[in-house]
């Protein structure tokens, strides 16, 4: 036999000489196995930060043109991220919008649409066999929780977050008791947690977001070395508008609840500041991509005690909370991925909530159970520099009164705001602040928008399209 495998000698010989090369040629065979090990393994799985502030306005962030509320934290993210001007809520009121968030349906298929209060605490639940994005990243490997509110099913229902995918949750789960700042009790997992000196009403020793902000940076530790989803369901800056110190803006001229909103504003600045800390600090900050975003547009009109002074509604956009005009539905969002995400970039391409899904999916690389299909599009190219996905139109319910509808397809918008109104139509391109009705002068876009407004829902008991509530169906505040 020959070749080096079989060739021996003394050293001196040829075959030493053989015999050695032989070594250096599987060393080096070693060193390249090891290198294409590394080349082609499979990439690490990202952590998900989504962070939903309640009730963030873009017009809150000075990088939207906030001139009078600090939130440099945000800002920075801003820079070293993706600011977006058109990413849309679920819809422009808590429960339904964050249900659009975790199953990725809008809300002509969503579970809820609209807020329903359940005595003597909690929200209408999402139902059983509601798929959530907790579940999908939970089956791929992910560490999971649900951190600030949850306002979707209180633990004896099937809304239960420990029920839809959660390994743990800390905070409130109905969302009328999260009008506290200063609650007399919060939630860790299913177990209540009393706080001894608070009154409920705005008085005590304790402020719930002071707990909150660190139950993130204690999962975010816990969680280090595995793949893990936070969603930090943030109470700030939501009325009522109450807060443990004035800070900067103790000695504006402003009123009380002035002051008190952008002292909530900043204080949430500073939190996500200390999230973003924590993550360099343990080098996860490249393995984490970090979504900021309100859960609807603004909450006050343009002429009210807030959005007067702080100049909320300056980009031009018509409507506020519970409304389906652009203002209501646009709501401040920012992505943060160094490496991954391009830093300083201004997107005006649009995107849903319901897109969130999707995307955590195809990051996660988990699989969505059969037979479900969201209704949301995967936004992981765009977020990385592509362009955002082509989609025939966004559809929009609400059901707090009249049952409104919108639905968005290119530029054109269409606004039914009850059963028995006049469709309305709108190009966003040249009139974003949706001021001048085009609805007679284009009857074939009405058509069309009217068209997708039947097939894009589906009939639901719970949500049948009306003029206004029938009987006593109580209507949620958020």
């Amino acid at each position: 036999m020959t070749g080096l495998a079989c060739t021996t000698g003394k050293p001196g010989h040829n075959g030493g000489k053989n015999f050695a090369a032989m070594k250096i040629a599987l060393s080096f065979f070693a060193s390249l196995c090891i290198l294409c090990g590394h080349l082609f393994a499979a990439p690490a799985k990202p952590n998900l930060i989504f962070i939903l502030s309640d009730d963030l306005a873009q017009g809150d962030l000075g990088c939207y043109g906030q001139k009078l509320i600090q939130t440099p934290n945000l800002d920075r993210m801003a820079r070293e991220g993706t600011r977006f001007t058109q990413a849309y809520c679920g819809t422009t009121v808590c429960a339904p919008s964050r249900t659009s968030l975790m199953t990725g349906l809008h809300m002509g298929h969503s579970p809820i649409r609209a807020n329903r209060e359940v005595q003597p605490e909690g929200q209408k639940p999402l139902p059983a066999g509601t798929v959530t994005v907790a579940q999908v990243l939970k089956g791929a490997g992910y560490s999971t929780a649900c951190v600030g509110k949850w306002g979707m099913g209180m633990f004896d229902t099937t809304g239960s977050p420990l029920k839809n995918g959660f390994d743990h949750f800390f905070g409130y789960n109905c969302q009328r008791h999260a009008h506290s700042y200063f609650p007399t009790y919060l939630y860790n997992d299913d177990q209540r947690i009393e706080l001894a000196g608070n009154d409920g009403k705005g008085v005590g020793k304790t402020y719930a977001q002071n707990l909150i902000a660190d139950e993130t940076l204690k999962f975010v530790k816990a969680n280090k070395d595995r793949p893990f989803f936070l969603y930090y369901s943030i109470t700030l800056p939501h009325g009522r508008h109450e807060i443990d110190d004035f800070g900067i803006y103790a000695d504006k001229p402003w009123t009380p609840q002035q002051k008190a909103y952008a002292s909530q504003v900043t204080r949430l600045d500073a939190d996500v500041g200390r999230l973003l800390a924590l993550l360099k600090e343990l080098n996860l900050d490249e393995k984490t991509l970090v979504l900021v975003s309100g859960d609807n547009g603004s909450s006050f009109a343009p002429n009210s005690e807030i959005g007067k002074l702080f100049e909320q509604a300056e980009n031009g956009l018509r409507g506020f909370k519970r409304e389906l005009y652009e203002g209501g539905l646009r709501q401040a969002s920012l992505a943060r991925w160094p490496g991954q995400v391009p830093a300083g970039r201004v997107s005006h391409e649009p995107w849903a909530f319901w897109d969130f899904l999707p995307t955590a999916a195809e990051l996660g690389g988990a699989k969505l159970p059969a037979g479900f299909k969201p209704d949301g599009l995967s936004i992981v190219s765009f977020l990385k520099g592509g362009a955002a996905p082509q989609r025939d139109y966004f559809y929009w319910e609400l059901h707090e009164g009249a049952s409104l509808q919108a639905v968005r397809f290119g530029d054109w918008k269409a606004v039914k705001n009850g059963l028995s109104a006049k469709t309305e139509l709108y190009d966003l391109k040249g009139d974003v602040g949706e001021r001048t009705n085009l609805a007679t002068d284009r009857p074939e876009l009405v058509t069309k928008a009217e068209a997708i407004f039947k097939s894009a829902r589906i009939d639901h008991a719970d949500w049948p399209l009306r003029d206004r509530p029938v009987g006593k169906a109580k209507q949620g505040k958020k």
